[in-house]
């Protein structure tokens, strides 16, 4: 039976662990915390992740509320903030590799549009069969209508995909739709998995 891997980006194939935005908070003078709180704010991510706004368009909005609330420090901060495109999980890759000699494998992320140039600065563009982005779905995790989008783009069932991602909510949505599921936390516990299939 044909099988796809579906596997999240951020925090399972890319991990942010060296951006240090605590750091960039307090070079720029900003309260800890008050730059993700801005960014991450659902009223201003959501549009961002569905491709209602653009990513420059949302990091605009983020640096005027910051700089509308602590001063002009938070317009520099946002441009610093934005520069990394994170780093490549080696050992996550590893396994993406190997599950591309079995399966295809296809990236499913909420995502701005910044998404492709971001793999491609990554080098992950050509280590996917297929990508998908919720900014080009138009609907973002945990909603079941992307796992569905996903699988009728794959021409696959739900129960022939296996679907990978650091957020337990986001597995659970994926699970009641029929896809197989796993909370990723860590390689060891992402190759049993695979592993035991």
């Amino acid at each position: 039976m044909h099988e796809a891997l579906v596997i999240d980006l951020d925090g399972v194939l890319r991990s942010w662990a060296g951006q240090g935005t605590a750091a960039i908070e307090r070079r720029h003078g900003l309260p800890a915390g008050s730059l993700t709180a801005v960014a991450f704010a659902p009223e201003r991510l959501v549009p961002a992740v569905t491709g209602r706004v653009t990513d420059a368009v949302w990091r605009a909005g983020v640096a005027e509320e910051l700089t509308r609330r602590h001063g002009a420090g938070g317009r520099d901060a946002v441009r610093e903030w934005s520069a990394p495109v994170g780093e490549v999980d080696a050992e996550v890759l590893a396994v993406v590799r190997a599950q591309r000699r079995v399966r295809t494998v296809a990236l499913l992320s909420n995502a701005t549009d910044r998404l492709r140039s971001d793999l491609r600065a990554l080098s992950l563009d050509e280590e996917v069969d297929v990508v998908f982005s919720s900014a080009e779905l138009g609907v973002a995790k945990p909603n079941p209508e992307v796992f569905a989008l996903v699988c009728q783009a794959l021409g696959l069932a739900p129960e022939q995909c296996l679907f990978v991602d650091d957020s337990a909510e986001h597995v659970a949505a994926a699970a009641a739709v029929g896809l197989r599921g796993h909370h990723y936390r860590s390689v060891a516990g992402l190759s049993d998995f695979l592993g035991r299939l």
